[in-house]
């Protein structure tokens, strides 16, 4: 167990009707999976229970921030197969070998791109943001890839996802972790503040040298932070790793690797943002469910991470415009081969309108998406049909 959460609190696993299940981390919520009956909890010892049974436990880690945790149901087929079989021993092998793969690849990419910290032997995004306006920095192959694709989805959705705007970002963090921790003194993020951050987000300030491996901001006041991409593009390395039979959930992410052991495909659900739930169970409020392999579900929305300011809702995603939480949705899904791809794109997406988005989604192949409007509107774009569950 890493991170900030103290423990998974109980697990829903698929039943035997195929569906989907559900994941609740210190109350942070896994939002993509369709709630089944209750076959597996997790025991204050850390093991795995159910039907009499005790099994080890799926490692629960928190790679990428912000205690939303990580869940690799690499071993559910195992551990259901187990409690629906003949009652035999554990198998831990090639499920949990995968498992502990997935696991070390996203705890390597958390070191690259983690804002906070430094660690031995890495140059990584801390290291770029130190070094702003004094010199480049040699970094992994990786931490270039990412801010070559970042780059390209900036000029794809007009500069609304922005990896440069760290500036801003963090005056919003820190307005709202202050507000979480004594919410009557609650405060916003002082205008002038912003406003000074975002004459500091010219994404054309970092320099990506991919023949010397090096970045550069030449802006001394310019901030990288990733963290609106980094799950998704975390998730789809993970998965261009993984044998099939997976499904990898990083908090509002997932990944479908192939089929379920079975041949059936994965599950996944978009909850209703106006009824979401603390806690998951088979009577959960859902506006689309879908059917998954090799796919991605991503979903960015307002009703999770968020503070309050005399009553009023602050959310966490940033309009590169207006410097303030965007409003134009309530939440929006992405459905894509590439788990990047959609986290990226449910970013922009929630920060731009509806008619521009819709625009965008069309003309990109294989890219399905879903909105749920602030007026209680469900739009899907014109192949999100296809993928529903019947």
């Amino acid at each position: 167990q890493h991170g900030a959460g103290d423990g998974l609190q109980h697990i829903l696993i698929p039943g035997e009707d195929g569906r989907g299940g559900s994941l609740v981390n210190d109350g942070l919520q896994h939002r993509h999976l369709v709630a089944a009956p209750l076959h597996v909890a997790l025991s204050e010892g850390g093991a795995l229970t159910g039907e009499g049974q005790s099994l080890p436990a799926v490692e629960v880690i928190d790679p990428l921030g912000e205690g939303e945790g990580l869940v690799v149901i690499a071993a559910v087929a195992v551990f259901v197969g187990h409690l629906h079989g003949d009652g035999g021993e554990v198998h831990r092998g090639g499920d949990i070998d995968a498992a502990q793969g997935v696991h070390d690849t996203l705890l390597h990419y958390h070191q690259l791109f983690d804002i906070y910290n430094d660690y031995a032997g890495c140059n990584n995004l801390k290291t770029v943001n130190d070094q702003a306006g004094v010199a480049p920095v040699e970094v992994d192959g990786d931490i270039i890839r990412l801010l070559l694709e970042c780059r390209e989805f900036y000029d794809a959705t007009g500069g609304k996802v922005n990896v440069a705007m760290g500036g801003v970002l963090a005056l919003w963090h820190d307005a709202r972790t202050a507000g979480l921790d004594d919410p009557a003194n609650a405060r916003l993020p002082d205008r002038a503040a912003l406003e000074n951050a975002a004459a500091h987000m010219d994404f054309d300030a970092v320099i990506i040298d991919e023949d010397a491996s090096t970045v550069f901001i030449s802006d001394p006041e310019t901030r990288l932070d990733v963290g609106a991409v980094a799950k998704g593009w975390s998730a789809q390395r993970a998965a261009e790793n993984a044998p099939e039979g997976l499904l990898i959930s990083v908090g509002g992410n997932l990944r479908a690797i192939g089929t379920k052991p079975d041949g059936s495909q994965w599950s996944g659900g978009v909850e209703n943002p106006w009824n979401a739930s603390d806690v998951y169970t088979a009577s959960s409020s859902y506006v689309s469910g879908v059917n998954m392999s090799d796919m991605a579900l991503v979903t960015s929305g307002n009703y999770q991470r968020y503070y309050v300011v005399d009553g009023v809702r602050y959310h966490h995603l940033i309009d590169p415009d207006t410097l303030w939480p965007a409003r134009y949705v309530d939440s929006v899904s992405v459905l894509s081969p590439d788990s990047g791809a959609a986290d990226c794109l449910t970013t922009g997406l929630f920060c731009m309108s509806l008619e521009d988005g819709q625009k965008l989604i069309e003309s990109l192949d294989g890219v399905e998406a879903l909105w749920c409007t602030p007026d209680g509107e469900v739009i899907q774009s014109s192949g999100w049909a296809g993928h529903e569950k019947k």
